[in-house]
């Protein structure tokens, strides 16, 4: 059996932690503590850093962000009274910001498929925006009534 201190492995350990382990495990530790060692020196001379262009899944897993059980149920309760207070609003604001917004259509695109001009579909998302916050607010004011519908 052979003494290892913690806080040489594992970086969240603040104080000294001295623990008893077999040699396999120790000496286990040592090789990948050695091995770690040997590839932040081989990145640094040879400035072997990738950039996020190397391959799909190196952006991909920079980008992933992995949220806990109590951050899903808080986003998924957003989007729900965030599509309560939508689902409130006139059809046409609604369709018109959920174009821009969710679609991600422009202005221009959006006023040449309704037939009407760029100014008034400004104009729309505008109108639409403001009732929405002032929905968002009252629901978030009185919550329990929003809880029953």
């Amino acid at each position: 059996m052979k003494e290892i201190n913690l806080r040489d492995y594992y970086p969240f350990y603040t104080q000294d932690i001295i623990v008893e382990v077999p040699d396999e495990v120790a000496n286990l530790l040592r090789e990948y503590k050695l091995a770690e060692a040997a590839y932040i020196l081989r990145t640094y001379r040879h400035k072997a850093y990738f950039s996020l262009d190397y391959d799909a899944s190196v952006e991909r897993e920079a980008l992933v962000i992995v949220l806990t059980p109590a951050e899903i149920l808080e986003q998924k309760e957003k989007n729900a009274r965030l599509y309560q207070a939508l689902a409130s609003l006139p059809e046409k604001q609604r369709n018109r910001i959920t174009s821009h917004f969710l679609l991600g259509m422009s202005l221009s695109e959006i006023a040449k498929s309704e037939g009407s001009g760029v100014s008034s579909v400004h104009e729309g998302i505008q109108r639409g925006l403001r009732r929405l916050k002032k929905v968002l607010e009252k629901m978030e004011t009185d919550p329990e009534n929003n809880a029953r519908k």
